[in-house]
Order: structure tokens, then sequence, then C-alpha cells
């Protein structure tokens, strides 16, 4: 098959959690004899570091606001109607949806234009998106065999791929095979959007640790506008402390820590899972379906971290903090449960099922 005839389009947007493992992807796919275009919208292009982008196109697509029903509604429909002249220019082989909103006005154009298409959901359970799209998919790509929200007639469409993560993710996977020192290094991370709620508890929690001896480094994820606060308050009561906002370059965080306190969305928690680094995930009450706590609480049971829901913070997180400091033996065994767990094998496992589709077709 000429490269001409493997035109893929990526339709990704939303959060990083959608946007880079779509960048990853795209890059992968393109090293390896396919054309690929990436689709976004607004809020995405702030993820997509544009010198591994050959080619993007923005889509203004939107969540659906219940209370603002008419206003996406019609949002919606203009983002099929762009889909649709997109895909009739450039006539692709194959649609790869990565799931989230921003997805889904592309991969509908697709379903009216009959051109297939692969959902990829990477949550522990199927969200809105993915769901109305499952029906019409030729294949069903999953992080995970646990997936809840997948009805058993389309069990002949599923593939279990693992995780899409950055490739420097996946080629430093064995960093963290080392021995954990007597302090702590925490990372904090409040997802790509960053957490309100974290530089506004977090700080007094730290402080409480430094006055209990529990010696502490803190590398915190915040906004520009949170830094001169979160400075105030370390600096006066001396916190041994790095602030960064967003950041492509995050793999030098996760080099320098031994445990992480994070939201628990998908792309997140297997970035660290098989980076091999302990969490701790506070789930984002308000996300979609409750699919953060889903993944949270997945990896809880799998032994991959700790659980403190939202609610718990200020009565949980110390007593946790002190507990691991006077204990590190706990963070060896969620290395231990870590290191069974890889992703190497997903862009092969991928490129061999989009191989299969673009035969068939």
């Amino acid at each position: 098959m000429s490269k001409s005839n493997k035109h893929i389009i990526i339709a990704t947007g939303g959060t990083g959690g959608h946007t880079f493992p779509a960048v990853s992807l795209m890059n992968y796919l393109n090293k390896n004899s396919f054309i690929t275009t990436l689709t976004t919208d607004k809020r995405g292009l702030k993820y997509i570091d544009k010198k591994f982008v050959q080619k993007t196109i923005l889509i203004n697509s939107s969540p659906l606001n219940k209370k603002k029903k008419f206003v996406s509604i019609f949002k919606i429909f203009f983002s099929i109607l762009s889909s649709l002249v997109l895909l009739f220019k450039n006539k692709p082989k194959l649609i790869f949806g990565m799931g989230g909103y921003a997805s889904f006005p592309v991969c509908f154009a697709a379903i009216i234009l009959r051109i297939p298409f692969i959902v990829y959901e990477n949550n522990l359970s199927v969200g809105k998106a993915n769901r109305y799209l499952m029906p019409f998919a030729k294949k069903i790509f999953v992080s995970y065999e646990d997936v809840e929200g997948i009805n058993n007639k389309y069990k002949d469409k599923i593939t279990i791929t693992g995780n899409i993560l950055r490739e420097n993710i996946i080629n430093h996977a064995k960093m963290n095979e080392k021995e954990i020192t007597s302090n702590l290094n925490v990372l904090v991370l409040g997802g790509s959007q960053a957490a309100k709620v974290f530089a506004e508890i977090l700080p007094d929690i730290f402080i409480k640790c430094k006055k209990n001896n529990i010696n502490l480094k803190i590398y915190q994820q915040c906004l520009e506008e949170q830094k001169l606060e979160l400075q105030k308050k370390y600096n006066s009561h001396d916190i041994n402390y790095e602030l960064f906002s967003f950041t492509f370059d995050i793999l030098r965080y996760y080099e320098l820590t031994n445990l992480v306190i994070t939201r628990a969305g998908s792309s997140a928690l297997a970035e660290l899972l098989n980076c091999k680094i302990p969490i701790i995930s506070i789930p984002l009450i308000s996300s979609s379906e409750n699919h953060q706590f889903k993944n949270a609480e997945y990896f809880k049971k799998k032994g991959f971290g700790f659980m403190i829901e939202e609610k718990d913070i200020k009565n949980r997180l110390f007593d946790l903090l002190e507990t691991i400091h006077k204990d590190k033996s706990m963070l060896k065994l969620i290395k231990a449960n870590q290191i069974k767990y890889s992703d190497k094998n997903v862009f092969e496992t991928i490129k061999k099922e989009i191989a299969k589709l673009f035969y068939e077709n």
C-alpha cells in the first residue's frame, strides 16, 4: 500500500490527557510510513509543542453544557459541519478518536461519510463521547481490560492496547528503579489545568510536616497567579520547594521525585505507573462520569498507589505522609507492584491493528 493511501486523522483536544497521547501517536505513525493530520480545539492547542506537529487543524468543538444546552448544541453542530468539510477535502483512510468531546465531531462526520474510525478509551470507565460512538466504531482500543461501560455486544471490537504515552516516558520507564532515600521528594501535579485546591490546602499540610520533622522537598505545579502566595507561605516556614507552571519537560520532575500527589487523570496516572513512581491520587470531584474516582480506585486496588478523596485531604494526607516517612517500605511495595506493569508495546500493538484495518478496506 502506498504512503498516500495511509492517511490517518487523529482527533483530539480538550485537556493534556487527551492531547499529549495524540501527539505521541502522531509522531510514531509518521515515523512508520503513515501520513497523519491532527485535529484539536482551542483548549488542546496549549498542549501541542509546535516543533513536534507537522499538521494541525483547529475544530472548534464544545462539550454539551446542560445550562447552555442550545448554545452548546449549535457549537457541536457547527463543528460537525467543519469536520465534514475537513474529511471530504483530505479523504483520510482512517480516523483515530482519542476520546473526549473534541474527538466527537470528527468521528461523527466519519459516520456520515462512511469512513472507518477507531475510538480509544484510556479511562477505567467509558466517557460520554466514546459511549455514543462505539456502536459505529470499527475498533475499540482500551488501555485496561477492566473498563466499565462497554456493552458485551461490542466485545469483538475491543483490543487492549495499553496506554498511549509520550515516547520519552516509555524510553525512561526504568529511571526510578533506585533506592528511596531518607527524604521524601514530593511532586505535586494538578493535571494539565493545575488544581486550585492543591495550592490552597497542601501548603498547610507541608508546613505541618516541617513542624513535625518530616523532611520533604516539594516540587509543585501551579498556575502563574498562584506562585506569589505559595512563595510567601513556603518562605515564611523555610520549606524546601520549587514551583513550576505547565511544562513540556515533565520528565525532569519525574526523575527528581519518589512520591507524587496528583489528580487521577488517566494519562498522568499511566505515566507515573510506567515511571515506577508511587502515587497519592486525589480524584477531581467534577470529572465527567466520575472517571477520575474510578481511575484512582483501580490504581489503589492494584497496589500502584494510595487514594484520598478531596473531602478527606485535611484529615488524611498528613497522617499518610507521616506514616510513609516512618516506613519507607510502603513505597518499596508499591514500586514492586508497578515494576510488573509496562506499556512499552502500545505503539507496536496499535500499528498492527491499524495495518489490519487498512488491508480489510
